[in-house]
């Protein structure tokens, strides 16, 4: 059904997927090294998939305090899932590892009018290090990403699917599928590490056909399976990584599970601060000082 669409709009889109799919497996984390990961218990030598979920979270954080999108976030959480799955990284590196994960991937996706200063990155994220560790962190990170820093993220494939599912929708209907949403419930999946194990594609679609599924959009059923087997996924995986996202969004959305707390950022941000800060940074410019005697 897919391959019949007949308009250049529909054509160009189709391209776009031929060309993500032909990437998306050229930076992606070691299936091993996660594995490693996940299997580790937590006696504070070893990385583990809490500390990992931990740190995710902690990113997100930042990246809703700096106002970045998806993109960035989608690629800083690559990076550190394809890092994390090639070194034995101690937890009390973590934190440093993360914050330039961060960096480089702000570095790549935004103007560089809109890039943190790194000074103004490590007070705000309360980290003890110095600029010269973050340096450091990001050659060795840079090393061992093999310098592949334009990878084909699960992003890319939920913008891409949105388009081609949007386009199919009659104009009453076209709020059904809400893109804000979909990313929002990217960016949860993002922090659980089992879902790093999904190829880009089968999760981006796995999000996509539950959200088909529960706003009862039937006339795109048929193109969820149409997606499904151009992208050479089976009726199986699709399935079970389905089941999986859903349990997450789940447990995600519960009163249980700790969310980003970008609270705790802006809290630490007095109005004397953030005049040392860049004026790009407009979303705490108006933060009122916090009184000393209130400490």
């Amino acid at each position: 059904m897919i391959e019949t669409f007949a308009t250049s709009e529909a054509q160009e889109l189709l391209h776009q997927l031929n060309v993500l799919l032909e990437q998306e497996l050229k930076c992606q984390p070691k299936f091993s090294g996660l594995r490693i990961i996940e299997s580790a218990h937590d006696n504070g030598l070893r990385m583990t998939a809490r500390l990992r979920d931990f740190e995710v979270k902690d990113l997100l954080s930042l990246i809703q305090f700096f106002g970045f999108g998806t993109e960035t976030f989608s690629l800083a959480v690559n990076f550190l899932d394809r890092f994390l799955s090639k070194m034995k990284v101690q937890p009390k590196h973590l934190g440093c590892v993360g914050l330039s994960c961060f960096y480089l991937a702000v570095k790549v996706t935004q103007e560089e009018r809109n890039v943190p200063l790194a000074t103004d990155l490590i007070r705000i994220s309360q980290y003890q290090f110095t600029i010269s560790d973050l340096m450091r962190m990001e050659a060795i990170l840079l090393e061992k990403l093999c310098r592949k820093v334009k990878a084909t993220t699960a992003f890319h494939f939920l913008q891409l699917f949105h388009s081609i599912l949007h386009g199919s929708l009659s104009c009453e209907r076209k709020s059904y599928l809400n893109l804000e949403r979909l990313e929002a419930q990217l960016k949860a999946c993002h922090c659980r590490l089992i879902l790093s194990k999904a190829k880009p594609s089968v999760l981006a679609l796995s999000i996509m056909a539950l959200n088909v599924e529960e706003e009862k959009l039937l006339e795109l059923v048929e193109m969820i399976e149409s997606l499904r087997t151009y992208s050479k996924l089976s009726g199986r995986e699709l399935s079970l990584w389905k089941e999986l996202v859903s349990k997450c969004l789940s447990e995600y959305s519960s009163s249980k599970c700790s969310k980003p707390n970008v609270q705790k950022l802006k809290w630490i941000v007095s109005g004397r601060t953030a005049r040392q800060l860049k004026h790009s940074y407009y979303r705490i410019a108006h933060l009122p000082t916090i009184p000393e005697s209130g400490l």
